[in-house]
């Protein structure tokens, strides 16, 4: 068995030769950004959505999350073989997984040759339900298992993963590039500190706790109707979860101070956030980890907090200093540019890893 980990400093080799990519993997948010900087680096990617064989309903997601997939394994291969176009690629990388069974993926490499799994969830936690239940039954017929969390290495291994490469959450270099900010925006999204994301139980009191000690929040997600806190948080909720890129990113750019929340059941250390805010160059205010003080350097490229009192102070001294904020925000997207933690160097490394084991005859011994 063999793991690598991506060093935050650590930068791609120059591109591999293009290759064309079978990915399977959900056509909407993160995942297709990833398949989109695929293409940025010149490779041929064909995308097959396997959530567009369900139906268009909650439903279909409950039941995914409450059976983990159950009697959809062999009815999504099915699906997804008949439109694989007639044609041979040089690696299938499948996102995410969770409605990709160990049957599909014998098929695919039976096909096809390496299948790499890129997982940006935490399979092995207890947060998301039955979700990942063909994921991890497939998971020892992977070539590859891509995970964006030190733990998960161990545990993938345990679950009979062969070769597992471990890498950071990433930003988009395109879709998480700075707008142009007009007067109408600045006018309908400006906000002081602000935080984007779904409620869970641990956000509640500590986002209360903030209000308590005067911090102007705002906060956009879906379920914090459902907090014990929410009479308080009320006050602070401007709505739904922003669903458009667009409009996502146009926020965090108009807002003072952006804060990064982790979620504690998925075991988080980053996340999706601790990249999206500093590449947009907004600045990013977010709890204390090991990886957030390794990826940046603390009060000149980010700002961190262990408690929502310390939290809630350095939110009221970067209020106060506009030009401190100015100079983390372009700290922060530097920095992150610099360490790789964007899609096209990450999505490249996973590419070279998995062509390089395909090569090699160690690598096929071990794999057989």
């Amino acid at each position: 068995m063999h793991s690598e980990s991506v060093l935050p400093d650590q930068r791609t080799s120059p591109p591999s030769s293009p290759i064309s990519i079978l990915y399977i993997g959900a056509n909407f948010g993160t995942s297709r950004h990833r398949a989109q900087a695929l293409r940025r680096l010149g490779h041929d990617v064909f995308i097959i959505d396997p959530h567009s064989f369900l139906p268009k309903n909650q439903l279909a997601g409950l039941w995914t999350w409450k059976t983990g997939g159950l009697f959809l394994g062999d009815f999504i291969r099915r699906r997804v073989l008949a439109t694989i176009p007639h044609q041979q690629f040089d690696l299938v990388l499948v996102n995410g997984g969770e409605l990709v069974g160990p049957s599909f993926v014998r098929e695919l490499k039976r096909r096809f040759g390496p299948v790499v799994s890129y997982q940006n969830d935490d399979p092995f936690g207890g947060r998301d339900g039955r979700r990942s239940r063909l994921y991890l039954q497939a998971l020892r017929e992977y070539d590859l298992a891509v995970v964006v969390r030190d733990c998960n290495v161990m545990e993938a291994r345990t679950r009979g993963a062969r070769n597992v490469m471990r890498v950071f959450m990433s930003g988009d270099e395109l879709e998480h590039a700075p707008r142009e900010i007009t007067r109408e925006d600045r006018e309908k999204w400006s906000s002081e500190v602000l935080f984007i994301g779904t409620w869970m139980p641990e956000r509640g009191p500590f986002m209360a706790r903030l209000l308590e000690l005067g911090v102007p929040l705002s906060i956009y997600g879906n379920r914090w109707d459902r907090a014990a806190e929410w009479p308080l948080l009320r006050q602070a909720w401007r709505g739904p979860g922003l669903e458009s890129e667009e409009v996502y990113a146009r926020a965090i750019q108009c807002a003072k101070v952006c804060l990064g929340l982790l979620s504690k059941e998925n075991r988080d250390m980053t996340t999706q956030r601790s990249f999206e805010i500093p590449l947009l160059g907004s600045v990013l205010c977010a709890e204390r980890t090991p990886e957030h003080t390794a990826l940046y350097e603390e009060n000149l490229e980010a700002v961190f907090w262990s408690t929502p009192e310390e939290c809630a102070e350095k939110c009221t001294q970067l209020l106060k200093a506009a030009g401190m904020r100015e100079q983390l925000a372009a700290n922060g997207r530097r920095r992150c540019l610099q360490n790789g933690t964007t899609n096209e160097p990450t999505m490249e490394n996973v590419v070279r890893k998995a062509m390089i084991m395909e090569k090699s005859p160690i690598m096929n011994i071990r794999s057989a």
